[in-house]
């Protein structure tokens, strides 16, 4: 449809943020679409929406999970300011239809769009939805989902999976045995206590075997130093605290320990990696363990609990029962697979598009 106007709300995190960029650009490409992206000024929108040439519009509105009882009462005195601001930016903008993505915005905007009668669509990346598309969830008129079990908590849900970057579905087959630790963009302090304590008996357990291990920008020269001091092989193990080319380094692993967030299942799934899967046991309404879950019941992973790291032996027995296993490993690369979902992008937006036009 011509003219089509999209508002998109919400971030805090990547795991909202990267989804909604990717949408955003695909109604661009395809539909010359106009995008207005909501959010807030702690989240990382408002660095990212910015860097890829979307006007971003800022709304105050604060946590509700997780949080002191000070806070909580501070968000809700101020959310009804929030609702109305976002209900301003509707009606200046005029969208055809809103997209709440998750996160701090997305809750008031989708409120505000309920309010004036626009269409409104959810997009919930993990198994669990957050508080947000919880509240909106069977009043949206569509909603897009990761997981199949988190349809249950909306209206007119499809499952369109994640948009992920098209380098992961193409990635050449390990040559070599290879673990790939990452604990996301800032590392994992598990990680980085923990593996450094068994990579003497891990590589004399797995001939052959390399480790890459992320450890984040500031815990990047205690995790390097804690490898150095166990003696292990310098040529087998590699502590950097950023990875930059995250497909090229998913491509080497044979098998990858992570966290369970939504983006990195899906990357994982893109790229047909087998995982070790740890949830991070603070996230809100425990959505990573759910996320990891979600991926052993397909085959694709196992899972072990933060308290689980913390018994002796349990992490050094699991990984290597893994990676001395290779068709373990091919079997659950195959499963990991079936969870993909290359069109999901394109998949979104044609949604958008159909539930803008059927309004219109």
């Amino acid at each position: 449809m011509s003219n089509l106007r999209v508002l998109i709300a919400g971030g805090g995190t990547g795991g909202h943020i990267i989804p909604a960029l990717a949408v955003a650009r695909e109604l661009v490409a395809r539909r010359s679409a106009e995008i207005l992206f909501v959010g807030t000024a702690r989240g990382m929108e408002s660095r990212l929406v910015p860097e890829a040439g979307f006007n971003l519009r800022l709304v105050d509105v604060g946590q509700l999970k997780n949080v002191s009882l000070l806070t909580r009462l501070r968000t809700l005195f101020a959310l009804p300011r929030a609702i109305f601001a976002c209900k301003r930016l509707i009606r200046e903008f005029q969208p055809n239809v809103v997209f709440g993505v998750g996160g701090y915005a997305s809750g008031p905007a989708m409120a505000a769009a309920l309010w004036l009668k626009v269409p409104a669509m959810a997009f919930e990346p993990n198994a669990m939805p957050g508080l947000a598309n919880r509240l909106v969830g069977k009043r949206v008129q569509a909603a897009a989902v990761n997981f199949p079990s988190a349809t249950r908590w909306f209206r007119n849900a499809e499952v369109t999976g994640i948009p992920v970057r098209p380098e992961f579905f193409t990635l050449a087959a390990p040559t070599a045995p290879h673990l790939l630790i990452f604990g996301g963009s800032q590392g994992a302090r598990i990680f980085n206590v923990h593996l450094p304590e068994i990579i003497v008996g891990l590589l004399e357990a797995v001939p052959g075997l390399t480790v890459l291990h992320q450890s984040g920008q500031r815990h990047y020269e205690q995790t390097q130093a804690a490898y150095a001091v166990s003696g292990a092989d310098l040529s087998r193990w590699e502590v950097r605290p950023f990875i930059g080319d995250m497909p090229a380094r998913f491509a080497q692993a044979t098998l990858v320990i992570s966290r369970s967030g939504a983006s990195t299942v899906a990357e994982l799934a893109a790229a047909g990696k087998p995982a070790l899967l740890v949830p991070f046991a603070a996230a809100a309404d425990d959505h990573q363990r759910r996320n990891a879950e979600e991926m052993v019941k397909a085959g694709a992973a196992v899972l072990l609990d933060e308290s689980e790291i913390d018994a002796p032996g349990k992490l050094l027995d699991a990984l290597v029962n893994l990676l001395t296993n290779p068709e373990r490993l091919a079997s659950m690369a195959t499963a990991a697979r079936t969870q993909a979902h290359p069109a999901a992008a394109e998949c979104i937006a044609n949604r958008l598009a159909t539930l803008a036009q059927s309004t219109a």
